[in-house]
């Protein structure tokens, strides 16, 4: 459990687009896509959950009605503030614009509300101080790199640098414990224009300038994570955690003419018939399935599959996909070829 003598606050930023993964972002915030059987922004909340952080900031914009309805009817009894951020300027920017609820906190735990982290909890909350969660990556320019000191505390921490002098990415959770230097510094940053870089202000930016004004920040190294900002992360992850959740031991609604191949997650109300489902399969709540084969796919709620093959796909809510259904009569020595 958190610490009870100690106010933490989880803040979760949610208010990006999701370009990358248009078209399924257009109608739907990425965080409420499913992922091994749960949307994305539910695996964030109940890993705070289960280790006793019960107040929560949701930073929201894009479609962010949408994700406050999910979590108020998902999570009833939440403590959950939400704040709008009406310009997306970065995530330095979102953390700025929640920063008079969050501080009168002890700590906040910042956790990207795109990103699933294979994490421990409870260690990463008994760091003492501020700390990030970071991983060694391949492609260092792509993220918030960080330089460790001798003394293992950081040095050094840039955003998407040119030229890379470390591997070590932050992969999207802060625990930060000065939160009147946090303020201040973001004031700071924000209140500058000639602070901000490439049209908006980063968190990393004000985590280095923290540190030049004195701040220890350690490192948690995370051993996995995903960012399911893109198509084939997504489908990845969701294979990844379905794999992890040993699925097969789930007792799943017996359906019509159907065969289960594990790992599959099955949202309730849904109607299937004269199928095959798996492996790799999220399915959202009250979906059809009629004479169709699926794997390695997400399906939203209250879609509708009929006479379809789909591999490595994602299907919206709501989205209706049919096939051809044909019926033939052949005799011998007939070849027939259908258009690929």
């Amino acid at each position: 459990m958190a610490q009870r003598d100690k106010k933490i606050i989880a803040v979760i930023p949610v208010a990006g687009g999701g370009t990358k993964l248009r078209p399924h972002t257009f109608t739907q915030p990425k965080p409420l896509i499913p992922v091994a059987g749960k949307p994305i922004i539910s695996h964030i909340i109940d890993q705070f959950l289960r280790v006793g952080i019960d107040a929560f900031v949701i930073i929201i914009g894009y479609l962010g009605d949408k994700i406050r309805r999910y979590v108020s009817e998902t999570y009833p009894d939440l403590n959950v503030e939400f704040v709008f951020q009406e310009e997306r300027l970065g995530l330095g920017h979102a953390i700025w614009t929640a920063s008079d609820v969050f501080k009168q906190a002890d700590e906040i735990v910042i956790a990207l509300g795109d990103t699933i982290l294979a994490l421990d909890a409870k260690a990463f909350l008994k760091v003492k101080g501020s700390c990030v969660g970071v991983s060694v990556v391949k492609t260092p320019s792509e993220f918030g790199i960080v330089e460790l000191g001798k003394d293992g505390f950081i040095i050094k921490a840039v955003e998407k640098p040119n030229i890379p002098t470390s591997n070590l990415a932050i992969v999207g959770i802060y625990k930060l414990s000065n939160i009147s230097l946090l303020i201040s510094t973001l004031n700071r940053i924000i209140s500058s224009p000639y602070e901000v870089g490439a049209g908006e202000f980063q968190l990393t930016d004000a985590l280095m300038s923290m540190i030049v004004d004195g701040e220890k920040i350690a490192v948690f190294h995370v051993n996995k994570w995903f960012d399911c900002g893109k198509r084939e992360v997504l489908l990845e992850t969701n294979a990844t955690l379905l794999n992890l959740m040993d699925t097969a031991s789930v007792d799943l609604e017996s359906f019509e003419q159907t065969i289960i191949i594990h790992p599959v997650a099955i949202g309730e109300n849904c109607n299937i018939k004269n199928s095959i489902i798996g492996p790799n399969v999220t399915i959202g709540r009250n979906a059809t399935v009629l004479s169709s084969v699926v794997d390695n796919s997400i399906i939203g709620s209250f879609s509708e599959l009929k006479d379809i093959v789909l591999r490595k796909s994602i299907v919206g809510n709501d989205a209706s996909v049919k096939g051809h259904h044909v019926s033939l009569n052949i005799g011998e020595n007939t070849e027939i070829e259908f258009g690929k």
